[in-house]
């Protein structure tokens, strides 16, 4: 059997530290004239079109406002991301590149993304650290309104990419979030989470994770994979 994993970004393979808040902070205050109350909001497990609407709602801007500034707004972040970010102020999680080092060498799995980041963020970070040559493709946070969108557009961008057609029972999601979680029991695919983002593991469980791990290498050893 050939599974297909779609793995997160942030939590589950590396953590950015506080600098991406200010850096969507201030990409948000170049097109919108505000960033919402971003110090008290929770990005984890979101989207990135999600973001920016929950963020500016309740300042006041009307949806059709938010919604026209969007093109704006990700090509003024990401393009602040991939000339600010700074690798030295971000982690690589425990295990995970000696995992995407195993996984991709086993002809069994396909390694591609399910990810709330727009597309060019993505790939910038894990450009920073190496791992944007395990990923061919993926689901990014433009290509849907919910994140349960995101895994029908993974699963055929993954079929056209290999030319294998994917089941969902032989699709695996690993996160660290309960929208992670939520994306799967969706669609009744199976999901590994781990604690390396910040969701305890009794918040995982009680959202219907498959798995529940305190690192990537302990997951996959109980997802038998």
């Amino acid at each position: 059997m050939h599974r297909l994993l779609l793995f997160d970004i942030d939590g589950t393979l590396l953590q950015c530290g506080t600098q991406v808040r200010r850096i969507f902070s201030l990409a948000l205050e170049e097109v919108y004239g505000t960033a919402g109350d971003l110090d008290g909001y929770d990005f984890s497990g979101k989207i990135d079109p999600q973001i920016v609407r929950e963020l500016l709602e309740p300042s006041g801007l009307a949806p059709d406002e938010i919604h026209r500034g969007l093109d704006v707004m990700q090509e003024r972040y990401v393009r602040r991301l991939e000339a600010e970010l700074d690798a030295e102020q971000m982690q690589l999680l425990p295990g995970v590149l000696e995992e995407l080092d195993r996984l991709a060498c086993d002809d069994r799995f396909t390694l591609n993304l399910l990810t709330g980041n727009w597309r060019r963020g993505a790939y910038t970070k894990l450009a920073r650290l190496g791992l944007d040559s395990y990923f061919a493709t993926g689901a990014f946070g433009g290509d849907g309104v919910r994140r349960s969108q995101l895994l029908p557009v993974a699963i055929e961008r993954a079929r056209r990419s290999t030319g294998r057609d994917f089941a969902l029972a032989d699709t695996l999601i690993i996160g660290d979030s309960i929208h992670d979680v939520a994306c799967g029991t969706a669609h009744e695919v199976p999901v590994l989470a781990v604690t390396t983002g910040w969701t305890s593991a009794p918040e995982l469980a009680a959202a219907g994770a498959t798995w529940v791990a305190d690192s990537l290498s302990d997951g996959l050893s109980r997802a038998q994979l």
